[in-house]
């Protein structure tokens, strides 16, 4: 990986660039995307291609990438804001100009299938971007702190706490409960995303090196038969042995289907994780949920299980 670049910090009164690299997008996702972003201070410029269909995507895969390339080339865009997952993020990865994203360094923001992305220009690039919501989720008071705090006042270090309604929602809804299968302390670079698409990515020149990295994954509406397959390919390219600590996040609807014979969620988890000798959990705040923290990937950082804490060890933006 070279050596790693922090995009510019964002300032009140900045343009963000809204895109679409993956899912295709309605007006009304639109609207809510862009009173969301003038909601809290910046000016919104849309993507040439936003509104565009084909099939499941948004507009075809040059379409797509020339919004991308665009708003970083740019000068008036500070950041780029993805308005959604979906599917079709990875189909851009060999035709992205990496070099012009190393040398216009912003902000990319969005989780979900926005992970391809992520990977790509972490390993091409060496540029921070950001694991947090899309722009058109729904904001809450947390998710919207930590990620005006990480994206724009760099300190030298942030610590994040869990979500309390996460952990008041586990009341009703276990898996949204804290759960630590092997306590401790680790230290490392944070790299991962979503389940599905890190592990399509394992074995290809994108592919996660989470060696000596703290590995965070989540995924959404998936049986655990689905969820075991994709851990045991990420353990078989790499190796979870090999990770500093494992964080899985909350995985929404990916339960047993009632009346199945299928393992728990936990019990597919515990699979991978209980044979480890490094710190792992389920159940922190990232994923497919409103109230998630925004994760710099790639900055290093520290999990304390004990604490239930993140600590980020560096400013993610300059």
């Amino acid at each position: 990986m070279k050596h790693l670049i922090k995009p510019p910090r964002l300032k009140q009164g900045d343009v963000i660039g809204l895109i679409a690299p993956a899912g295709h997008t309605s007006d009304a996702a639109i609207q809510k995307s862009v009173q969301h972003i003038e909601a809290l201070g910046f000016k919104v410029k849309l993507g040439r291609y936003l509104r565009e269909v084909f099939g499941n995507y948004a507009g075809s895969p040059q379409m797509r990438l020339a919004d991308l390339h665009g708003m970083y080339l740019d000068p008036e865009v500070k950041a780029l804001w993805c308005i959604r997952g979906g599917s079709g993020a990875i189909s851009l990865l060999k035709h992205i100009d990496y070099a012009l994203v190393r040398n216009h360094p912003k902000i990319l923001l969005g989780y979900s299938d926005i992970t391809a992305l992520h990977l790509a220009i972490l390993r091409h690039a060496g540029v921070v971007t950001f694991h947090g919501p899309v722009a058109s989720s729904t904001p809450s008071a947390y998710s919207n702190e930590h990620m005006m705090a990480v994206l724009t006042d760099p300190q030298p270090t942030y610590t994040i706490h869990m979500s309390p309604e996460n952990a008041q929602r586990a009341k009703e809804e276990p898996h949204f409960g804290i759960r630590t299968v092997h306590g401790g302390v680790a230290t490392g670079p944070l790299i991962g995303g979503n389940l599905s698409l890190v592990s399509a990515l394992a074995g290809t020149d994108y592919a996660a090196d989470f060696r000596n990295s703290i590995l965070y994954l989540e995924e959404v509406n998936e049986e655990p038969y689905r969820i075991d397959r994709w851990m045991t390919q990420l353990d078989l390219a790499v190796g979870f042995d090999k990770a500093a600590a494992m964080m899985i996040g909350i995985c929404d609807h990916c339960g047993p289907q009632p009346g199945s014979t299928s393992l728990t969620l936990d019990q597919t988890f515990d699979i991978h994780l209980d044979p480890l000798k490094i710190p792992a959990v389920t159940g922190y705040s990232i994923g497919h949920i409103r109230n998630q923290f925004t994760i710099p990937v790639g900055v290093r950082a520290t999990l304390d299980t004990e604490a239930q804490t993140l600590t980020l060890l560096e400013p993610a933006v300059s």
